[in-house]
């Protein structure tokens, strides 16, 4: 039963994310720079932890392992990380999820 929650969970996420991106077909021109990664701090976003701070979610990027909170969190770590390093691929770092965004496409993978 928890597979199908997670899959429909990613199946909203998605949904929500398309009805305000947009469904874009285009392709992302980034891929060629995701790196085999180890996560940093795996047990949290690498900046709350250092602050105390809490999250809601967290995000991998896939180019340097940095781990950090989504954009349903105060401090928006992982997005703060890509406008800061140019980074532009993360992974979702939830249990059960598995879906890659390109922050400069716009687009899943």
């Amino acid at each position: 039963m928890s597979n199908v929650f997670t899959t429909l969970k990613q199946w909203v996420f998605k949904r929500a994310v398309r009805h305000q991106y947009g469904d874009s077909k285009k392709p992302c021109t980034h891929r060629g720079l995701i790196q085999p990664v180890t996560p940093r701090t795996p047990q949290g976003c690498e900046e709350c932890l250092a602050i105390g701070d809490t999250w809601v979610h967290l995000r991998l990027c896939l180019i340097c392992g940095h781990v950090g909170c989504c954009d349903n969190s105060k401090n928006k770590h992982a997005t703060r990380h890509f406008h800061a390093t140019e980074h532009p691929i993360i992974q979702s770092f939830q249990p059960g999820e598995d879906w890659q965004w390109c922050y400069v496409d716009q687009v899943f993978l």
